[in-house]
């Protein structure tokens, strides 16, 4: 496969992922909002890096929990790095909380990166 076929394959999948979003409006800002959040060690953001474990959003009164982790247990932003997400989410319009839980297990791995983020880093 050549890296322009990488690079459509890539394209594609983020375009699938990006309407699969756009059906719950106030979700897909929320994932915008993750989007600008990049991790301080690697140039890549957090929900495509894939430090978001689980994402829950009530459209209805706009609470938003997040379950997350980082790279490694002793990354020296753990006690920081929630409160920043937490801000960002909370610039979303029509979000009136939120709640972000830091979590080890399971582990992180590079596995749980999107395509388009090991693109990025060269890793395909």
């Amino acid at each position: 496969m050549s890296i322009m076929d990488w690079l459509n394959r890539a394209e594609a999948q983020r375009d699938a992922e990006a309407a699969a979003e756009r059906d719950d409006s106030l979700r897909a800002a929320v994932i915008d909002a993750l989007r600008t959040v990049y991790d301080p060690e690697i140039p890549v953001n957090i929900y495509d890096l894939g430090l978001i474990y689980e994402l829950a959003v009530d459209e209805g009164d706009g609470r938003v929990a997040i379950r997350m982790t980082l790279t490694a247990p002793g990354c020296p932003v753990a006690q920081t790095f929630p409160a920043v997400v937490a801000e960002a989410v909370r610039r979303v319009g029509g979000v009136s909380d939120v709640d972000v839980e830091l979590v080890w297990d399971p582990p992180w791995s590079k596995e749980r990166m999107s395509e388009a983020a090991r693109l990025e880093l060269g890793m395909i």
